[in-house]
Protein backbone atom coordinates (compact mmCIF):
# COMPACT_ATOMS: atom_id res chain seq x y z
CA UNK A 1 0.00 0.00 0.00
CA UNK A 2 1.31 3.46 -0.79
CA UNK A 3 2.31 5.74 1.95
CA UNK A 4 3.18 9.68 2.46
CA UNK A 5 6.21 10.90 2.93
CA UNK A 6 5.38 12.81 6.38
CA UNK A 7 6.74 16.81 6.75
CA UNK A 8 8.40 16.95 9.46
CA UNK A 9 9.13 20.96 11.30
CA UNK A 10 9.98 22.64 14.16
CA UNK A 11 7.47 25.68 15.79
CA UNK A 12 7.48 27.83 18.11
CA UNK A 13 4.97 29.98 19.55
CA UNK A 14 5.52 32.54 22.26
CA UNK A 15 1.77 33.41 23.65
CA UNK A 16 1.36 36.72 25.99
CA UNK A 17 -1.78 36.61 27.57
CA UNK A 18 -2.93 38.49 30.12
CA UNK A 19 -2.22 36.51 33.34
CA UNK A 20 1.02 34.40 31.28
CA UNK A 21 3.85 34.81 29.26
CA UNK A 22 4.93 31.71 27.14
CA UNK A 23 7.10 29.73 25.18
CA UNK A 24 6.25 26.33 23.52
CA UNK A 25 8.52 24.93 20.92
CA UNK A 26 6.64 21.81 18.98
CA UNK A 27 7.92 19.23 16.36
CA UNK A 28 5.36 18.96 13.95
CA UNK A 29 5.22 15.81 11.91
CA UNK A 30 2.25 16.08 9.40
CA UNK A 31 -0.77 16.75 11.37
CA UNK A 32 0.55 15.38 14.46
CA UNK A 33 1.88 17.69 17.04
CA UNK A 34 4.92 17.51 20.02
CA UNK A 35 5.20 19.48 22.67
CA UNK A 36 9.06 19.75 22.47
CA UNK A 37 9.70 22.11 25.31
CA UNK A 38 7.52 24.49 27.38
CA UNK A 39 8.14 27.65 29.84
CA UNK A 40 5.55 29.37 31.24
CA UNK A 41 5.77 33.35 33.51
CA UNK A 42 3.20 34.32 35.50
CA UNK A 43 3.70 38.14 34.74
CA UNK A 44 -0.30 39.27 35.58
CA UNK A 45 0.22 41.75 33.00
CA UNK A 46 -3.56 42.54 33.38
CA UNK A 47 -3.43 42.66 36.98
CA UNK A 48 -4.32 46.71 36.98
CA UNK A 49 -6.55 46.80 33.63
CA UNK A 50 -9.72 47.23 36.05
CA UNK A 51 -8.63 49.74 37.76
CA UNK A 52 -5.91 51.78 35.83
CA UNK A 53 -6.99 50.19 32.48
CA UNK A 54 -3.10 49.74 31.91
CA UNK A 55 -0.75 47.26 32.35
CA UNK A 56 0.64 46.09 35.56
CA UNK A 57 4.01 47.91 35.94
CA UNK A 58 5.49 44.63 37.80
CA UNK A 59 3.90 42.60 35.21
CA UNK A 60 5.41 44.52 32.23
CA UNK A 61 8.94 43.93 33.58
CA UNK A 62 8.65 40.89 34.25
CA UNK A 63 6.80 39.59 30.48
CA UNK A 64 10.00 41.65 29.05
CA UNK A 65 12.29 39.45 31.38
CA UNK A 66 10.99 36.70 30.00
CA UNK A 67 10.58 37.39 26.59
CA UNK A 68 14.13 38.50 26.36
CA UNK A 69 15.08 34.98 27.96
CA UNK A 70 12.95 33.25 25.40
CA UNK A 71 14.63 35.29 22.41
CA UNK A 72 17.65 33.69 23.68
CA UNK A 73 15.95 30.07 23.68
CA UNK A 74 14.91 30.84 20.16
CA UNK A 75 18.20 31.39 18.61
CA UNK A 76 19.87 28.04 20.11
CA UNK A 77 16.55 25.90 18.85
CA UNK A 78 16.25 27.90 15.41
CA UNK A 79 12.80 26.44 14.91
CA UNK A 80 11.44 26.43 11.08
CA UNK A 81 8.47 28.79 11.85
CA UNK A 82 7.93 31.49 15.04
CA UNK A 83 4.37 32.50 15.97
CA UNK A 84 3.79 35.47 18.28
CA UNK A 85 0.61 36.35 19.74
CA UNK A 86 -0.94 38.84 22.56
CA UNK A 87 -4.18 38.68 23.64
CA UNK A 88 -6.91 40.58 26.07
CA UNK A 89 -4.35 42.51 27.95
CA UNK A 90 -1.71 43.79 25.31
CA UNK A 91 -5.20 44.34 23.05
CA UNK A 92 -6.98 46.68 25.98
CA UNK A 93 -4.02 48.45 27.56
CA UNK A 94 -3.85 52.49 27.29
CA UNK A 95 -0.02 51.44 26.90
CA UNK A 96 -0.47 48.02 24.59
CA UNK A 97 1.17 49.63 21.81
CA UNK A 98 4.13 51.16 24.06
CA UNK A 99 4.27 47.03 25.41
CA UNK A 100 4.88 45.73 21.98
CA UNK A 101 7.33 48.59 20.84
CA UNK A 102 9.35 48.05 24.14
CA UNK A 103 9.21 43.97 22.84
CA UNK A 104 10.50 44.35 19.58
CA UNK A 105 13.10 46.83 20.91
CA UNK A 106 14.49 44.57 23.38
CA UNK A 107 14.12 41.25 22.21
CA UNK A 108 13.60 41.62 18.31
CA UNK A 109 10.27 39.97 19.20
CA UNK A 110 7.18 41.34 16.23
CA UNK A 111 4.36 40.78 18.67
CA UNK A 112 1.15 40.07 16.64
CA UNK A 113 -1.83 41.64 18.63
CA UNK A 114 -4.76 39.50 17.93
CA UNK A 115 -8.40 41.40 18.09
CA UNK A 116 -11.03 39.44 20.30
CA UNK A 117 -12.42 37.89 17.20
CA UNK A 118 -9.05 36.08 15.98
CA UNK A 119 -8.16 35.25 19.92
CA UNK A 120 -11.80 33.42 20.20
CA UNK A 121 -11.14 31.36 16.41
CA UNK A 122 -8.01 30.52 17.23
CA UNK A 123 -8.90 29.26 20.38
CA UNK A 124 -11.90 27.11 18.76
CA UNK A 125 -9.14 25.81 16.10
CA UNK A 126 -6.97 24.52 18.83
CA UNK A 127 -9.71 22.80 19.90
CA UNK A 128 -9.99 20.88 16.36
CA UNK A 129 -6.37 20.42 16.45
CA UNK A 130 -6.96 18.34 19.49
CA UNK A 131 -10.21 16.65 18.96
CA UNK A 132 -11.72 16.94 15.35
CA UNK A 133 -14.99 15.90 15.76
CA UNK A 134 -15.24 18.62 18.22
CA UNK A 135 -18.87 20.25 18.72
CA UNK A 136 -20.68 22.80 20.62
CA UNK A 137 -19.12 25.99 21.81
CA UNK A 138 -15.95 26.55 22.56
CA UNK A 139 -15.30 29.11 25.33
CA UNK A 140 -11.63 29.72 26.52
CA UNK A 141 -11.24 31.67 30.12
CA UNK A 142 -7.98 34.13 30.53
CA UNK A 143 -6.98 36.16 33.02
CA UNK A 144 -9.11 39.22 30.91
CA UNK A 145 -11.44 37.94 28.81
CA UNK A 146 -13.55 35.17 27.92
CA UNK A 147 -13.99 33.87 24.12
CA UNK A 148 -16.80 32.01 23.03
CA UNK A 149 -16.88 31.10 19.95
CA UNK A 150 -19.56 28.39 17.74
CA UNK A 151 -18.18 25.18 16.62
CA UNK A 152 -19.72 23.87 12.82
CA UNK A 153 -18.85 21.17 10.41
CA UNK A 154 -17.17 23.75 8.83
CA UNK A 155 -15.15 25.26 11.38
CA UNK A 156 -15.62 27.54 14.09
CA UNK A 157 -18.03 30.62 13.40
CA UNK A 158 -19.79 33.39 15.72
CA UNK A 159 -16.92 34.52 17.90
CA UNK A 160 -17.38 36.76 21.05
CA UNK A 161 -15.15 38.52 23.48
CA UNK A 162 -16.69 39.16 27.06
CA UNK A 163 -14.90 40.99 30.21
CA UNK A 164 -15.23 38.06 32.39
CA UNK A 165 -11.97 37.47 33.36
CA UNK A 166 -10.40 37.65 37.12
CA UNK A 167 -8.55 40.64 35.76
CA UNK A 168 -11.46 42.61 34.05
CA UNK A 169 -13.89 42.19 37.53
CA UNK A 170 -10.92 42.94 40.05
CA UNK A 171 -12.87 45.83 40.74
CA UNK A 172 -16.32 44.31 41.44
CA UNK A 173 -16.80 43.78 45.30
CA UNK A 174 -16.56 40.10 46.29
CA UNK A 175 -20.06 39.86 46.99
CA UNK A 176 -20.84 41.11 43.73
CA UNK A 177 -18.58 39.21 41.43
CA UNK A 178 -21.31 36.46 40.71
CA UNK A 179 -24.27 39.05 39.49
CA UNK A 180 -21.61 40.73 37.57
CA UNK A 181 -20.54 37.25 35.92
CA UNK A 182 -24.45 36.87 34.95
CA UNK A 183 -24.95 40.19 34.16
CA UNK A 184 -22.40 40.45 30.97
CA UNK A 185 -23.00 36.79 29.95
CA UNK A 186 -26.82 37.71 29.46
CA UNK A 187 -26.95 39.42 26.58
CA UNK A 188 -25.19 37.12 24.94
CA UNK A 189 -26.52 33.49 26.10
CA UNK A 190 -28.87 32.91 23.44
CA UNK A 191 -26.21 33.13 20.52
CA UNK A 192 -23.89 30.30 22.45
CA UNK A 193 -26.42 27.77 23.31
CA UNK A 194 -25.13 24.48 23.62
CA UNK A 195 -25.40 21.25 24.61
CA UNK A 196 -21.47 20.77 24.91
CA UNK A 197 -18.92 22.79 26.04
CA UNK A 198 -15.35 22.87 24.98
CA UNK A 199 -13.40 24.31 27.88
CA UNK A 200 -9.83 25.85 27.49
CA UNK A 201 -7.50 27.00 29.86
CA UNK A 202 -5.39 26.51 32.63
CA UNK A 203 -8.03 27.51 35.31
CA UNK A 204 -10.71 25.12 33.76
CA UNK A 205 -7.89 22.42 33.82
CA UNK A 206 -6.96 22.96 37.12
CA UNK A 207 -10.84 22.82 37.71
CA UNK A 208 -10.85 19.07 35.79
CA UNK A 209 -8.30 17.26 37.98
CA UNK A 210 -9.80 18.54 41.17
CA UNK A 211 -12.81 16.92 39.84
CA UNK A 212 -11.06 13.69 38.96
CA UNK A 213 -9.34 13.73 42.43
CA UNK A 214 -12.78 13.94 43.97
CA UNK A 215 -14.44 11.43 41.31
CA UNK A 216 -11.37 8.68 42.11
CA UNK A 217 -11.06 9.16 38.58
CA UNK A 218 -7.64 6.62 37.61
CA UNK A 219 -6.29 8.31 34.02
CA UNK A 220 -4.96 11.59 34.69
CA UNK A 221 -4.64 13.17 31.08
CA UNK A 222 -7.01 16.11 31.40
CA UNK A 223 -7.59 16.72 27.43
CA UNK A 224 -10.78 15.65 26.44
CA UNK A 225 -11.56 14.84 30.22
CA UNK A 226 -15.22 14.92 30.31
CA UNK A 227 -17.87 16.20 32.75
CA UNK A 228 -21.64 15.79 33.28
CA UNK A 229 -23.96 18.77 33.85
CA UNK A 230 -24.25 17.93 37.46
CA UNK A 231 -20.79 17.28 38.16
CA UNK A 232 -18.94 19.87 36.58
CA UNK A 233 -22.06 22.57 38.83
CA UNK A 234 -20.80 20.85 41.92
CA UNK A 235 -17.13 21.11 40.93
CA UNK A 236 -17.60 24.39 40.20
CA UNK A 237 -19.99 25.45 43.05
CA UNK A 238 -17.46 23.29 46.11
CA UNK A 239 -14.30 25.33 44.34
CA UNK A 240 -16.15 28.82 44.05
CA UNK A 241 -16.99 28.91 48.20
CA UNK A 242 -13.61 27.45 49.15
CA UNK A 243 -11.23 30.07 51.37
CA UNK A 244 -7.70 29.82 49.61
CA UNK A 245 -6.47 27.94 52.55
CA UNK A 246 -9.24 25.12 52.19
CA UNK A 247 -7.66 25.24 48.72
CA UNK A 248 -4.48 25.53 49.30
CA UNK A 249 -5.19 22.16 51.56
CA UNK A 250 -6.25 19.94 48.50
CA UNK A 251 -3.71 18.10 46.73
CA UNK A 252 -3.28 18.85 43.04
CA UNK A 253 -4.56 21.70 42.76
CA UNK A 254 -1.87 24.36 41.35
CA UNK A 255 -0.75 26.53 43.82
CA UNK A 256 -0.21 29.62 40.98
CA UNK A 257 -4.10 29.10 39.95
CA UNK A 258 -5.36 29.52 43.30
CA UNK A 259 -5.77 32.95 42.49
CA UNK A 260 -7.89 32.81 39.72
CA UNK A 261 -9.50 29.19 40.46
CA UNK A 262 -12.57 30.25 42.17
CA UNK A 263 -13.40 33.34 39.77
CA UNK A 264 -12.94 30.55 36.89
CA UNK A 265 -15.37 28.47 38.75
CA UNK A 266 -17.93 31.14 38.85
CA UNK A 267 -18.06 31.65 35.20
CA UNK A 268 -18.46 28.20 34.53
CA UNK A 269 -21.39 27.74 36.65
CA UNK A 270 -22.61 30.95 34.99
CA UNK A 271 -22.04 29.21 31.43
CA UNK A 272 -23.44 25.93 32.45
CA UNK A 273 -26.90 27.60 33.44
CA UNK A 274 -27.10 30.17 31.08
CA UNK A 275 -26.11 28.02 28.37
CA UNK A 276 -27.53 25.23 28.84
CA UNK A 277 -25.07 23.15 28.58
CA UNK A 278 -25.37 19.36 29.44
CA UNK A 279 -21.64 18.52 28.77
CA UNK A 280 -18.59 19.66 29.20
CA UNK A 281 -15.07 18.45 27.50
CA UNK A 282 -12.02 19.55 28.90
CA UNK A 283 -9.20 20.51 26.06
CA UNK A 284 -5.08 20.94 26.24
CA UNK A 285 -5.27 22.55 22.94
CA UNK A 286 -5.69 26.11 22.57
CA UNK A 287 -4.64 29.19 20.83
CA UNK A 288 -1.00 28.23 20.27
CA UNK A 289 -2.07 24.79 18.68
CA UNK A 290 -4.95 27.06 16.32
CA UNK A 291 -2.48 29.11 15.49
CA UNK A 292 -0.16 26.42 14.06
CA UNK A 293 -2.91 23.77 12.15
CA UNK A 294 -4.13 27.10 10.42
CA UNK A 295 -0.35 27.01 9.04
CA UNK A 296 -0.78 23.93 7.64
CA UNK A 297 -1.44 23.28 4.31
CA UNK A 298 -5.28 22.02 3.94
CA UNK A 299 -4.53 18.51 2.83
CA UNK A 300 -2.63 18.13 6.01
CA UNK A 301 -4.93 19.66 7.87
CA UNK A 302 -7.77 17.56 6.76
CA UNK A 303 -5.55 13.85 8.48
CA UNK A 304 -6.96 12.35 11.23
CA UNK A 305 -4.82 13.14 14.37
CA UNK A 306 -5.12 10.17 15.97
CA UNK A 307 -3.68 7.66 13.10
CA UNK A 308 -0.86 10.59 12.29
CA UNK A 309 0.09 10.59 15.73
CA UNK A 310 0.13 6.71 15.95
CA UNK A 311 1.96 6.75 12.42
CA UNK A 312 4.62 9.27 14.03
CA UNK A 313 5.08 7.64 17.19
CA UNK A 314 6.16 4.24 15.90
CA UNK A 315 8.12 5.48 12.65
CA UNK A 316 10.27 7.43 15.36
CA UNK A 317 11.90 4.68 16.26
CA UNK A 318 12.63 4.38 11.85
CA UNK A 319 10.57 1.16 11.80
CA UNK A 320 8.43 0.42 7.77
CA UNK A 321 6.15 3.09 7.78
CA UNK A 322 4.53 1.11 4.92
CA UNK A 323 3.46 -2.40 7.59
CA UNK A 324 0.73 -0.26 9.96
CA UNK A 325 -1.03 0.22 6.47
CA UNK A 326 -0.57 -2.63 4.84
CA UNK A 327 -2.26 -4.40 8.13
CA UNK A 328 -5.16 -1.65 8.49
CA UNK A 329 -5.97 -3.64 4.53
CA UNK A 330 -5.66 -6.64 5.68
CA UNK A 331 -7.61 -6.92 8.88
CA UNK A 332 -10.50 -4.57 6.90
CA UNK A 333 -12.37 -7.72 5.58
CA UNK A 334 -12.47 -9.49 8.79
CA UNK A 335 -13.22 -6.74 11.29
CA UNK A 336 -16.00 -4.69 9.07
CA UNK A 337 -18.14 -7.79 8.96
CA UNK A 338 -18.35 -7.39 13.37
CA UNK A 339 -20.89 -5.15 15.12
CA UNK A 340 -19.62 -1.41 16.26
CA UNK A 341 -17.27 -0.81 19.08
CA UNK A 342 -17.19 2.45 18.54
CA UNK A 343 -19.92 3.30 16.23
CA UNK A 344 -18.34 5.28 13.05
CA UNK A 345 -14.92 5.13 15.08
CA UNK A 346 -14.11 1.78 14.60
CA UNK A 347 -12.30 2.30 11.01
CA UNK A 348 -10.29 5.26 12.78
CA UNK A 349 -9.08 2.94 16.01
CA UNK A 350 -8.78 0.05 13.53
CA UNK A 351 -6.27 2.31 11.65
CA UNK A 352 -4.61 4.14 14.52
CA UNK A 353 -3.94 0.50 16.11
CA UNK A 354 -2.60 -0.97 13.11
CA UNK A 355 -0.01 1.97 12.65
CA UNK A 356 1.32 0.82 16.44
CA UNK A 357 2.20 -2.47 15.30
CA UNK A 358 6.12 -1.98 15.56
CA UNK A 359 5.89 0.64 18.50
CA UNK A 360 7.82 -2.04 20.94
CA UNK A 361 9.91 -3.06 18.21
CA UNK A 362 12.85 -1.71 19.96
CA UNK A 363 11.94 -2.47 23.62
CA UNK A 364 12.90 -5.99 25.57
CA UNK A 365 10.77 -8.67 24.86
CA UNK A 366 9.94 -9.59 28.44
CA UNK A 367 8.30 -6.40 29.10
CA UNK A 368 7.11 -5.26 25.53
CA UNK A 369 3.50 -5.38 26.22
CA UNK A 370 3.42 -4.19 29.33
CA UNK A 371 5.23 -1.14 28.72
CA UNK A 372 3.65 -0.36 25.24
CA UNK A 373 0.29 -0.20 27.02
CA UNK A 374 1.60 2.27 29.36
CA UNK A 375 2.93 4.41 26.25
CA UNK A 376 -0.11 4.17 24.38
CA UNK A 377 -2.37 4.87 27.31
CA UNK A 378 -0.45 8.01 28.18
CA UNK A 379 0.94 9.37 25.15
CA UNK A 380 0.17 13.02 24.30
CA UNK A 381 -1.29 12.05 21.15
CA UNK A 382 -4.44 14.02 19.95
CA UNK A 383 -7.74 12.91 18.63
CA UNK A 384 -9.06 10.57 21.27
CA UNK A 385 -11.28 10.04 23.85
CA UNK A 386 -10.18 8.47 27.25
CA UNK A 387 -12.11 5.06 26.56
CA UNK A 388 -10.50 5.82 22.85
CA UNK A 389 -7.21 6.22 24.48
CA UNK A 390 -7.93 2.81 26.47
CA UNK A 391 -8.92 0.63 23.67
CA UNK A 392 -5.68 1.53 21.81
CA UNK A 393 -3.63 0.46 24.92
CA UNK A 394 -5.70 -2.79 25.51
CA UNK A 395 -5.19 -3.34 21.89
CA UNK A 396 -1.12 -2.35 21.90
CA UNK A 397 -0.64 -4.87 24.80
CA UNK A 398 -2.54 -7.91 23.35
CA UNK A 399 -0.15 -7.27 19.86
CA UNK A 400 2.47 -8.53 21.84
CA UNK A 401 1.13 -10.77 24.28
CA UNK A 402 -1.77 -13.58 24.45
CA UNK A 403 -2.25 -13.40 27.95
CA UNK A 404 -5.58 -11.55 29.18
CA UNK A 405 -4.33 -9.48 32.61
CA UNK A 406 -4.02 -6.15 31.20
CA UNK A 407 -1.95 -3.41 33.52
CA UNK A 408 -4.49 -1.19 35.16
CA UNK A 409 -7.77 -3.51 35.55
CA UNK A 410 -9.90 -1.16 37.19
CA UNK A 411 -9.22 1.47 34.86
CA UNK A 412 -9.36 -0.03 31.81
CA UNK A 413 -12.69 -1.63 33.17
CA UNK A 414 -14.04 1.98 34.21
CA UNK A 415 -13.34 3.20 30.63
CA UNK A 416 -14.60 0.15 28.67
CA UNK A 417 -17.25 -1.98 28.39
CA UNK A 418 -16.80 -5.98 28.30
CA UNK A 419 -17.91 -5.95 24.77
CA UNK A 420 -15.30 -3.04 24.08
CA UNK A 421 -12.25 -4.90 25.80
CA UNK A 422 -12.81 -8.16 24.19
CA UNK A 423 -12.69 -6.25 21.18
CA UNK A 424 -9.30 -4.84 21.91
CA UNK A 425 -7.51 -8.32 22.68
CA UNK A 426 -9.45 -9.38 18.85
CA UNK A 427 -7.76 -6.23 17.20
CA UNK A 428 -4.50 -6.83 18.45
CA UNK A 429 -4.15 -10.27 18.32
CA UNK A 430 -4.79 -9.80 14.92
CA UNK A 431 -2.29 -7.40 14.56
CA UNK A 432 -0.16 -9.60 15.93
CA UNK A 433 -1.09 -12.59 13.90
CA UNK A 434 -0.03 -10.58 10.70
CA UNK A 435 3.05 -9.87 11.83
CA UNK A 436 4.20 -12.99 12.66
CA UNK A 437 2.44 -14.76 9.73
CA UNK A 438 4.63 -12.10 7.31
CA UNK A 439 7.48 -11.39 9.14
CA UNK A 440 6.24 -8.01 9.88
CA UNK A 441 6.87 -7.45 6.03
CA UNK A 442 4.12 -5.87 3.80
CA UNK A 443 5.16 -7.50 1.04
CA UNK A 444 4.57 -11.24 2.50
CA UNK A 445 1.60 -9.77 4.21
CA UNK A 446 -0.41 -9.12 0.91
CA UNK A 447 -0.18 -12.96 0.14
CA UNK A 448 -2.68 -13.89 2.06
CA UNK A 449 -6.27 -13.08 3.41
CA UNK A 450 -8.07 -12.48 6.36
CA UNK A 451 -12.00 -13.06 6.50
CA UNK A 452 -15.13 -13.85 8.05
CA UNK A 453 -17.50 -16.24 6.45
CA UNK A 454 -20.35 -18.13 7.63
CA UNK A 455 -19.23 -18.19 11.80
CA UNK A 456 -15.54 -18.83 10.80
CA UNK A 457 -12.40 -16.71 10.94
CA UNK A 458 -11.20 -18.05 7.22
CA UNK A 459 -7.21 -17.08 6.74
CA UNK A 460 -6.48 -18.10 3.09
CA UNK A 461 -2.65 -17.83 1.64
CA UNK A 462 -2.05 -16.90 -1.60
CA UNK A 463 -1.15 -19.93 -4.31
CA UNK A 464 2.07 -20.87 -3.88
CA UNK A 465 2.58 -19.13 -0.63
CA UNK A 466 1.15 -21.83 2.04
CA UNK A 467 4.71 -22.77 3.06
CA UNK A 468 6.03 -19.69 3.83
CA UNK A 469 3.13 -18.38 5.30
CA UNK A 470 1.03 -21.00 7.21
CA UNK A 471 3.34 -22.40 9.99
CA UNK A 472 3.05 -23.58 13.28
CA UNK A 473 2.96 -20.11 14.97
CA UNK A 474 0.65 -18.94 12.35
CA UNK A 475 -1.70 -21.70 13.16
CA UNK A 476 -1.66 -21.15 17.12
CA UNK A 477 -1.69 -17.38 16.90
CA UNK A 478 -5.08 -17.58 14.34
CA UNK A 479 -6.29 -20.08 16.47
CA UNK A 480 -6.46 -17.37 19.65
CA UNK A 481 -7.79 -14.84 17.49
CA UNK A 482 -10.79 -16.99 16.64
CA UNK A 483 -11.45 -18.23 20.06
CA UNK A 484 -11.39 -14.02 20.92
CA UNK A 485 -13.97 -13.60 18.40
CA UNK A 486 -16.15 -16.38 19.49
CA UNK A 487 -15.76 -18.38 16.17
CA UNK A 488 -14.41 -21.22 14.21
CA UNK A 489 -11.20 -21.48 12.21
CA UNK A 490 -10.51 -22.23 8.61
CA UNK A 491 -6.92 -22.19 7.16
CA UNK A 492 -6.90 -22.90 3.68
CA UNK A 493 -4.03 -24.01 2.05
CA UNK A 494 -3.34 -23.40 -1.97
Amino acid sequence: METRARTVRDAAVIDVGSNSVRLVLYRLEGRAIWTVYNEKVLAGLGRDLGSTGKLAPGGVDTALSALRRFRAVLDAARPDDIFTAATAAVREALDGADFVGRVQAETGLTLRVLSGQEEARYAALGVLAGSPQGEGVAGDLGGASLELVRLTADGPVEGATLALGPFALAGVRPDKVRDEIEKRLTPHAGRFRSRTFQAVGGAWRNLALLHMRMSGYPLQIVHQYEMSRADALDAARFISRQSRASLEAIEGVSKKRLETLPHAAMVLEALIEQLEIERIAISAYGLREGLLLEAMPPETQRLDPLIEGCAALTGQQGIDETLGPTLEAWLRPAFESLPPAFGARDNVLRAAACRLADLGARLHPDHRADLVFEQVLRAPVAGQSHAERAFLAVAAFSRHTSGSSVPEGATISRLLSEAQRRRARALGSAIRLGCDLSGRSSVLLAQSRLGLNDGKLVLTAAEGWSDMLLGEQTARRATHLAGLLGVKLEIRRS
